[in-house]
């Protein structure tokens, strides 16, 4: 028979094993099931999907360079496979530290800076801890080659209805107008998907870049994108992009989805301060301001400045961004309307996080609704990207020639008599009245009155006026 004390010292055995189990399950709850791995221009993300919330810790190791990334409360559910060419990294292995915790070590080509998060669940994606590898700034890959220039890009084509331009050459000093073209969503964030698998970041950005094709076709404008690649950046840091480069305008392209599978058409949107204008615009703004939620976007702090001084003067420029917003806007809704049906007839206004730049007139296209079957097979063919595009940059053209900004090469065509102006559409706006509207459009109020059968100067509010052409003869 076997001893007390033996008997003894298996029971503790035993009930220690049991307690190792118990606590191996209670902390290594969660699993690594997977690594997906995105390139942007100045930084490589990496996202690790989890079955559950861990706790992590990141450090680098030089001589040679390696990032640490101990994940605390996980063990590998699969072997962590990835592409890793045209980035940092040159290898990835993983090791179980202990039954708890889970070493993943990066081999790196140089060193970099790294940023890490953890991110919770949502709509799309369950727990996933975010690790960004920032290049160091002597290291950054050199700048992506310049947009090719106008002579060897081929024009858009003027259709019949849209002012004539000659184009002499431009003096010295007359700059470009800046156009920034945003492909909505990127990286881990596929925006919405298409019953055959279609997913919007990819067809918006086919989209985006043959917009920029066509707007550089244009001579006197210049078009920039957000993103050039399948890589995510929050939603602030794409306004941020813009008024980087200067922009005159912030165009974002998106191809969304809706409740109904049967909802289809086209859509523009401007912002608006006083909320959505329809149930729809409601919930396409709530669905795209998520999406710095899916991106990991964090707090936006503001600029310590005198509050009533900084809101008087905010109000004043979003004032004018939004009126040249909605104008710029309803010429791109009308241009997009002669190549697939709209789903309003007019420009919609909602709280879209990305429009919110107070300095940059901004609109948001939707090109589509990606959940209807028969719009999901056009937007990925490349014949109707490009009749999309078109019209973007078509809407475009013709508002800077009746708006172009001081001291570009557009504004000097028309200040020179070089651009014939035809009758333009204004929307009248709180506080203007018509003699404010006959200066903005260098017309006489008497023109206006003239051209709309107004018997007096009174407006109201939303009222849609025409306002005539300057009879400037196009030139030689």
């Amino acid at each position: 028979m076997m001893g007390l004390g033996m008997r003894f010292r298996a029971l503790v055995a035993a009930v220690g094993m049991l307690f190792l189990a118990v606590t191996v399950d209670a902390v290594a709850e969660s699993k690594v099931n997977s690594v997906r791995l995105w390139r942007a221009p100045d930084n490589t993300r990496l996202v690790f999907d989890l079955t559950g919330p861990v706790q992590h810790s990141v450090f680098t190791l030089s001589a040679p360079d390696r990032l640490v990334i101990d994940i605390n409360g996980a063990s590998l559910g699969a072997p962590l496979n990835v592409n890793t060419s045209n980035t940092p990294i040159t290898a990835m292995r993983s090791a179980q530290r202990t039954p708890t915790d889970l070493r993943v070590v990066i081999d790196l080509k140089k060193a970099v800076t790294p940023k890490s998060f953890s991110l919770a669940p949502n709509a799309q994606y369950g727990n996933r801890l975010v690790v960004d590898l920032f290049d160091n700034p002597a290291d950054a890959a050199p700048p992506p080659a310049p947009t090719p220039s106008v002579a060897t890009v081929p024009a858009v084509p003027v259709t019949p209805t849209e002012p004539a331009i000659k184009l002499p050459p431009a003096p010295a000093g007359k700059r470009d107008i800046i156009v920034v073209i945003d492909a909505g969503h990127g990286g881990e964030d596929p925006g919405a998907s298409g019953s055959r698998g279609q997913r919007e970041k990819d067809v918006v950005l086919q989209i985006a870049r043959e917009t920029q094709r066509q707007v550089n076709g244009i001579k006197g404008f210049r078009a920039e994108l957000t993103r050039t690649g399948d890589y995510f950046i929050p939603l602030r840091g794409r306004t941020e992009i813009a008024r980087k480069k200067g922009a005159d305008l912030f165009v974002s392209i998106h191809a969304d989805a809706a409740p109904s599978a049967a909802a289809f058409g086209a859509s523009v949107f401007a912002l608006s301060d006083r909320g959505a204008t329809s149930e729809t615009a409601r919930w396409l703004a709530d669905s795209e301001n998520r999406s710095d939620l899916i991106g990991g976007a964090g707090n936006v702090s503001l600029d310590d400045k005198d509050r009533m001084l900084a809101g008087v003067l905010l109000d004043l420029s979003m004032t004018a961004s939004l009126t040249s917003s909605l104008n710029v806007g309803q010429k791109v809704l009308s241009n997009i309307g002669r190549v697939t049906p709209l789903h309003k007839q007019r420009v919609e206004q909602a709280g879209f996080m990305v429009l919110k730049s107070p300095d940059i007139p901004s609109i948001l296209v939707e090109t589509g609704f990606i959940s209807n079957a028969n719009e999901a097979s056009k937007l990925a063919a490349s014949s109707h990207q490009q009749a999309l595009a078109r019209s973007i940059s078509s809407g475009v053209r013709q508002f800077f020639q009746q708006n172009p900004p001081p001291g570009t090469y557009i504004a000097w065509l028309r200040d020179s008599g070089k651009i014939a102006q035809g009758p333009r559409d204004h929307r009248v706006n709180p506080g203007e009245t018509l003699a404010m509207i006959a200066v903005r459009y260098q017309v006489s109020p008497a023109a206006v009155r003239s051209a709309n059968n107004l018997s007096n100067d009174e407006l109201k509010v939303g009222q849609h006026l025409t306002i005539p052409g300057n009879d400037l003869a196009a030139k030689e």
